[in-house]
């Protein structure tokens, strides 16, 4: 990876860089497709390609070939495809010859929610069906994966799950925040407390808008459906919500079960671990290094800055892409690259095999800081 990451020195802290990147960031012009998809429990999830056909300035590449890469994106909790760090990342894809595809959760972008079921941490059907019906739709193309912050512990987690099963042959991970014990302890100090309330008014209204699915079914699981229309924290939410959805007895033991940081040791693919040091949502201490270090598939890299789902920097500083979708797509495809030259991945062959690459024995790459040692968010 050739691009250095390079501080500017007015956005040196976590918190001002999140907001700023949150609140000035300039989100590209993009058309999407969209195709709601239905899962076997009677939900269904939106996936939006981008229309390349839309006759829109910068579509200059409107034809990128049937078996061009396919990249599927998670966006984090509450986002989706018309978050500005996933329009960035649609755009810098596409210029590098990748397709992608925006997986959104159930209820989030405007997307469908027909059962008394959200998503959460923890639940990776959605995604395993995503990911099939991608792989159905464009055999011919390889498929990658990218997720951020939530979306990135859902991928992490399902590439656990699937081991070398996965059709998925790399992947990277953003501001994840892998031990959720951990992550939401750190939501309740200082300032951390205000990102957690404004997730939680997301979360609230997602369901006051769906609320009615709820009331009318005949679900007979205890669901807290006032105390989810008001939640002021997202651990209330998923107290109320998510855990019972999901088979949780308690928010704690759902906390404690669902982080990726249990998943580390049964990825077989490639994946790329990027992480803040200073991101106030994805703490540091919530790193899991030693798992990372001892998986030859993984490689971590920590910048000192970059808040969560900021890294301004780069040549789209300040208000453009951020610094990470460089980094991701140039590992990409040197990752990409590097499995063709070593015939781990063969033309029209579209399934890593982990027995190679389990070879790799790269370290985690931290920039900054010294290895294994990390800087607690001010």
């Amino acid at each position: 990876m050739r691009s250095k990451y390079h501080i500017l020195p007015f956005l040196a802290n976590g918190h001002v860089e999140t907001i700023f990147a949150a609140l000035t960031r300039v989100a590209p012009q993009v058309q999407y497709a969209r195709t709601q998809l239905d899962m076997p429990d009677g939900g269904a999830v939106a996936l939006d390609y981008e229309d390349l056909q839309a006759d829109l300035p910068f579509n200059l590449d409107r034809d990128l070939p049937g078996d061009a890469p396919v990249l599927i994106l998670l966006p984090g909790l509450t986002g989706g495809s018309h978050d500005s760090y996933v329009r960035h990342m649609v755009g810098a894809a596409r210029r590098t010859g990748i397709r992608t595809i925006c997986f959104n959760s159930r209820g989030t972008s405007t997307g469908p929610v027909l059962t008394p079921q959200f998503y959460s941490a923890s639940y990776t059907g959605d995604l395993r069906e995503v990911v099939q019906h991608i792989r159905g739709k464009y055999r011919d193309s390889v498929l990658l994966a990218a997720g951020w912050s939530l979306g990135a512990n859902i991928l992490v987690r399902y590439l656990g799950e699937e081991g070398e099963g996965t059709p998925i042959v790399a992947a990277v991970s953003m501001c994840n925040p892998f031990d959720l014990v951990k992550s939401d302890a750190n939501f309740q100090k200082g300032f951390s407390r205000l990102y957690n309330s404004r997730l939680a008014s997301s979360l609230s209204a997602i369901f006051r808008s769906h609320r009615h699915i709820f009331e009318q079914s005949q679900d007979p699981r205890p669901y807290d459906l006032q105390r989810a229309a008001n939640s002021k924290t997202i651990r209330e939410f998923d107290d109320a919500i998510t855990r019972i959805s999901f088979g949780w007895p308690s928010v704690a033991e759902y906390y404690a079960g669902s982080g990726s940081c249990h998943s580390i040791p049964s990825v077989r693919i490639p994946l790329l671990c990027l992480q803040a040091e200073n991101d106030p949502i994805a703490p540091c201490q919530a790193i899991p290094f030693e798992a990372l270090a001892e998986n030859p598939n993984c490689t971590l890299v920590t910048t000192p800055a970059g808040g969560h789902l900021g890294w301004v920097a780069g040549r789209g500083a300040p208000f453009g892409a951020p610094w990470s979708d460089q980094v991701a797509l140039e590992w990409l495809n040197s990752t990409l690259l590097e499995l063709y030259r070593t015939g781990r991945l063969a033309k029209g062959q579209h399934e890593a095999d982990p027995s190679r690459v389990a070879d790799r024995r790269e370290p985690p790459v931290r920039q900054g800081q010294p290895s294994g040692k990390c800087l607690t968010p001010k």
